[in-house]
């Protein structure tokens, strides 16, 4: 999943990124992956090390404790760059930032007819 970079944002670092990434994505996707235990792919090895990671960045150090939920049902996978043949199309592809309340209201009608 994904969204479109704030100013601030867009001037982190990749690895700060990736975990912005990755704790918004958890946020997001919270009601599905409670209890659950599942694996996140990056290509950032320093995810990898993120809950171990001593760090004296605020924001690093609020996005671990917000992963530190997770911690014992998360499993974090390096895949190296090369072998995502599979490139997520949702993180490709980032979306204006959208309110929930504006998803809501904004419904189309259908393009089709259902018989």
């Amino acid at each position: 999943m994904s969204r479109k970079l704030k100013y601030s944002e867009a001037r982190y670092e990749e690895t700060q990124t990736e975990c912005l990434f990755l704790v918004c994505n958890l946020e997001k996707l919270n009601y599905y992956l409670e209890g659950a235990v599942f694996e996140v792919y990056t290509d950032c090895t320093e995810l990898q090390s993120l809950l171990n990671m001593k760090t004296t960045n605020r924001h690093m150090f609020l996005w671990q404790i917000v992963i530190q939920e997770y911690r014992e049902r998360m499993t974090i996978i390096y895949k190296e760059d090369k072998s995502h043949t599979n490139d997520d199309g949702l993180s490709r592809w980032p979306l204006e930032n959208v309110k929930k309340t504006q998803l809501i209201t904004q419904k189309k009608s259908p393009k089709f007819l259902s018989t």
